[in-house]
């Protein structure tokens, strides 16, 4: 999938390797080639691989001390978190190039990282979201509000399953 732009996701010592590997899928599925972690809860779990698809050799997953210190400079942080006074994700307008910082699955972002952040973001949900599930929304949400160049038929062709060779027979009234 072309889109314009760059994001890359950074995680706040994310203690699943579930999550994480379908984190890195997302990452290829939306055409994003960095993830950056901080922690070893992952490293830990990492021995319960869940990366079906070998995204890992799409995406690069790189450990961090500091998510602020892996920002390329024409990147904004876009914390996603449930701050009061944070955008909510369907008014949020994604800047080109960003990085993503996601909280922990049982804990939130550092404060002092969401003060160095140059937007603060929530998905409106009752109750929080699985951190694989909000990084998928959110990822969607940024391909979904860019306008881009695509063969529907094309990406469909390319994207689905080597079982799936469905039609559409009938036509919509």
């Amino acid at each position: 999938m072309q889109q314009s732009g760059s994001a890359a996701i950074a995680l706040t010592n994310p203690k699943s390797a579930t999550n994480v590997g379908a984190i890195l899928r997302a990452c290829a599925c939306f055409g994003h080639a960095q993830v950056y972690y901080t922690g070893k809860r992952f490293e830990y779990a990492d021995r319960y691989h869940t990366d079906t698809h070998n995204a890992r050799e799409k995406v690069a997953l790189t450990p961090t001390p500091s998510l602020l210190e892996v920002a390329r400079p024409e990147q904004k942080l876009v914390c996603i978190e449930f701050v009061v006074g944070a955008t909510p994700l369907p008014e949020f307008q994604h800047p080109e190039h960003a990085l993503y910082i996601f909280g922990p699955e049982d804990g939130s972002v550092d404060q002092a990282v969401v003060d160095a952040c140059d937007d603060v973001v929530f998905v409106p949900t009752d109750g929080s979201l699985n951190l694989a599930a909000t990084v998928n929304v959110v990822l969607y949400d940024r391909a979904a509000k860019q306008q881009l160049a695509m063969d529907p038929v094309e990406l469909v062709k390319s994207s689905r399953d080597v079982n799936n060779r469905l039609k559409i027979r009938k036509t919509p009234a």
